[in-house]
């Protein structure tokens, strides 16, 4: 029996610890997912490739595509957008002249005009942030059939207006040994393999946001972690206290712990109030919601400023911050394991 109650203890205790990083971590992806959103991420990374790759790098500025975190979330938002303007025309039933040189139309433009058909504008921009490897190779295959070319005719006049997408197509022209319908399922897989490639870069670079927001998250909350795990602990005695007591000397021991108070609203107020409902009150904004009226909301900058510049707190958060670069997946993972909920297949 003893054993049972330990067991039940731990296990509360875990599942709390799991939810309260469970909810911090949904909280940091959300976060940077309405960024990346709002400010069109995807789709400005997806066309600095593009650019890069059909056209070249920019001789003043040089790649499109940023080599750096810092880029990606503060150059590539804010000062260099790589999309083309949107159009709500659908592709025109011939595909544009090759540029002869490097002109205000380039190659990355005339992909556009291929694929606008899956497009919607966002504030004058393309929205468009991934493109089927298939339609991509198909648009290729209608660029170099422009105009009544074949495909040498095309890859030369790439390779004269220096496009890096030569030395890649003419790799696989090659190999395609000049069967075009091999060409096309060669361009398809090199596309698949640059986005998948580009993808992994692009999590990489999401990685260090999500870091960034873990620890403005932990700061905003104040969330000490052993300070939690604490009162889960402290809470759950006190609730086992409560229900094994009975008889006037039990009454007296609850009113010892209530100050001398009556008993019975200060018990109500412990087994009302969840430990992480407590925690989050030192957040330095907090909501309270009373029994009666509306809820209420409260700035608490002198006591969170306290609490952030109280060193003992420290080890507390810096485990809530690494507990937050787990992610949402992984705590979700830990919660349905803990609580035996079968992921749906």
């Amino acid at each position: 029996m003893y054993e049972c109650a330990v067991l039940s203890v731990y296990v509360d205790l875990a599942l709390g610890l799991v939810v309260a990083f469970l909810l911090l971590s949904l909280l940091v992806s959300g976060l940077n997912e309405a960024f990346v959103r709002v400010l069109a991420i995807r789709s400005k990374f997806l066309w600095a490739y593009l650019r890069d790759t059909m056209d070249g790098a920019d001789k003043k500025s040089g790649s499109w595509l940023p080599a750096s975190a810092a880029g990606v979330f503060g150059v590539l938002p804010f000062l260099r957008d790589p999309r083309p303007a949107h159009s709500g025309d659908p592709a025109p039933a011939k595909a544009g002249e090759m540029p002869a040189a490097r002109t205000s139309q380039s190659m990355m433009n005339l992909l556009y005009e291929r694929v606008r058909e899956i497009d919607h504008a966002k504030r004058g921009k393309t929205s468009i942030a991934d493109i089927p490897p298939a339609r991509f190779a198909m648009a290729i295959m209608e660029l170099a059939a422009a105009g009544d070319r074949d495909m040498r005719a095309f890859l030369d006049g790439l390779r004269k207006i220096d496009s890096p997408l030569y030395g890649h197509l003419n790799g696989v022209w090659e190999s395609a040994q000049g069967d075009l319908d091999r060409f096309r399922q060669g361009v398809e897989s090199w596309f698949d393999g640059e986005m998948q490639r580009l993808s992994l870069l692009y999590k990489r670079y999401v990685k260090w946001v999500v870091a960034a927001l873990g620890i403005v998250v932990t700061l905003l909350f104040s969330m000490d972690g052993l300070e939690y795990a604490k009162t889960l602990l402290r809470d759950n005695a006190y609730r086992a206290s409560v229900t094994a007591v009975a008889g006037p000397e039990a009454y007296d021991q609850l009113q010892a712990k209530c100050q001398g108070g009556d008993p019975v609203p200060c018990v109500t107020e412990v087994l009302s109030e969840p430990a992480l409902v407590k925690l989050m009150g030192q957040a330095v904004v907090s909501v309270s919601i009373p029994a009666e009226g509306d809820p209420s909301v409260h700035a608490n900058f002198a006591a969170w400023w306290e609490r952030i510049m109280t060193p003992s707190h420290w080890p507390g958060f810096l485990l809530t911050y690494v507990a937050l670069l787990f992610g949402a997946p992984f705590w979700w993972d830990v919660f349905r394991r803990i609580t035996g909920i079968k992921a749906k297949r």
